[in-house]
């Protein structure tokens, strides 16, 4: 069977995930140093919080359950990294590992079930697509925890909605 995701080996996925974690490392390394706690509000994710999670649970849930193995998430708290360096590199590590685990891959596993921590069995292509979207929706978060700390973020795919909307306008009036 083929994977229907217009993705049909694992380069191609690979190739992908790391994409996705080049958008989110972009957003990542602009949190101020100082604000990397910064908490908006009770039992909210810091933004040191955030990247934090998104290192442990790509490579200790979402990996590992792809792989076949079980969930070994070890949650999100500053004990797991402490400072802006040190969370960086945690991010770039366990990133790295999970690249290392899906090299080792083959079409077929993409095809094959996994079970996820609550039981559901799931197509390990399906559960890489779950991982990439739980992803942008936390570096959604991260865009808007860094606008509200006043930090100017790049656009996501090189426009911003204004550029965009400028654009329309001008064809608009080329065309007419």
């Amino acid at each position: 069977m083929t994977v229907m995701t217009g993705m049909n080996s694992c380069e191609e996925w690979i190739s992908y995930i790391e994409r996705v974690y080049q958008r989110t490392r972009r957003i990542a390394v602009l949190i101020p140093a100082n604000e990397l706690e910064h908490n908006f509000g009770a039992h909210r994710f810091t933004p040191g919080d955030l990247v934090r999670h998104l290192a442990a649970i790509n490579r200790y849930m979402f990996i590992e359950t792809a792989a076949g193995r079980l969930n070994r998430y070890p949650g999100h708290q500053q004990a797991l990294a402490q400072g802006l360096e040190a969370v960086l590199a945690y991010h770039q590590k366990l990133h790295e590992e999970n690249m290392e685990i899906l090299r080792s891959f083959t079409p077929a596993r993409l095809e094959e079930k996994c079970e996820t921590p609550d039981g559901t069995r799931i197509t390990v292509w399906k559960w890489l697509r779950a991982m990439t979207e739980h992803e942008a929706h936390h570096r959604g978060q991260l865009y808007w925890m860094l606008s509200e700390l006043g930090v100017r973020t790049p656009p996501l795919y090189g426009l911003t909605s204004e550029e965009v909307h400028s654009r329309g306008q001008s064809q608009q009036k080329a065309t007419s």
